[in-house]
């Protein structure tokens, strides 16, 4: 029997274990848990007979890629697939794939929740700023900067974008601005909305001479990867401006020395956030698992990343 297998740290909703569960039992394959698992070899023995698996921000090092003698399919649940050891995928044979657009409204919504709970002062009693009025710059319009757009409309913002690989008319059909370059971007808007995806050619490229120029009270939005900001340009830059601000739900690696230093002008949540609502682990999970079933039973290879 064909055996599918959950590996998660961090667990799904229950509604989406169980949707899930009713797609893959369906299908008359197996399926098996494993959550909130602290040591690797957990995972390496979990993986060792199974056909396909679901993760999310789990690491699918090369390491339990080889552990997974029969594996076939394995997905991300989520839109980003950095934590997949892709080439020792494609080796294998097995086909890779993520989940686009299934969390993208999760996320949004954590960017604007955060830029309220920042322009608020947290919340502390203080007099604060509003969001009308005010210019957000998306940096790269995929899945979650439309709908980044879609609500920052319903505040009242000024919507722009800058992203090479999207049409510009297709931008500006949701009433966009679109702009030529990411410096325009940058020294237009007063908060960066940021997702752009981490690559060879992206990492540590929002550095100290682009976030410099943001206007006054510029504020950076990172819901993306932390591996795209250049931590030793962003130190530089608060400390030599006191007006800029910083917010993700990725904490960087200088977090510590940023909550020293710079109280009031960041918010780094506990843990990667943006997926974190019941609503998108549905989605995404019964995608991933629709997507085994598929690329078994079909040869569907629709969401292959490798």
């Amino acid at each position: 029997m064909t055996k599918v297998l959950i590996a998660t740290e961090k667990p799904f909703a229950p509604a989406a274990v169980n949707g899930i569960r009713e797609v893959v039992e369906g299908a008359g394959y197996e399926l098996a848990l494993l959550e909130s698992y602290t040591d690797k070899a957990d995972l390496l023995a979990a993986v060792a007979d199974v056909d396909a698996m679901i993760i999310r921000s789990d690491k699918a090092t090369r390491e339990v890629i080889e552990a997974a003698k029969n594996l076939k399919v394995i997905v991300r649940a989520g839109a980003g697939y950095d934590n997949i050891d892709l080439e020792a995928c494609t080796e294998k044979g097995i086909v890779a794939m993520n989940t686009p657009g299934q969390n993208s409204n999760a996320v949004a919504e954590l960017v604007l929740g955060m830029m309220v709970f920042l322009a608020r002062n947290g919340y502390n009693g203080k007099a604060g700023v509003e969001l009308r009025g005010k210019k957000i710059g998306i940096h790269a319009y995929g899945n979650v900067g439309r709908y980044v757009g879609e609500i920052a409309k319903g505040f009242g913002m000024e919507v722009l974008a800058f992203d090479p690989f999207v049409a510009k008319e297709a931008i500006e059909a949701d009433g966009v601005k679109v702009v030529e370059s990411v410096e325009e971007l940058y020294s237009t808007c007063n908060y960066i909305s940021l997702h752009i995806p981490a690559n060879d050619k992206t990492k540590k490229s929002i550095n100290y001479d682009l976030l410099n120029k943001m206007p006054e009270g510029g504020i950076l939005v990172n819901t993306a990867r932390k591996e795209v900001i250049d931590e030793e340009g962003l130190m530089k830059l608060m400390e030599d401006r006191k007006d800029f601000a910083y917010i993700s739900d990725i904490a960087p690696d200088c977090k510590d020395e940023i909550a020293a230093k710079f109280e009031g002008r960041f918010f780094f949540t506990p843990k990667k956030m943006g997926a974190q609502t019941a609503e998108a682990n549905i989605n995404a999970g019964i995608a991933g698992a629709n997507q085994i079933v598929n690329c078994i039973e079909k040869g569907d290879t629709t969401y292959k990343v490798n």
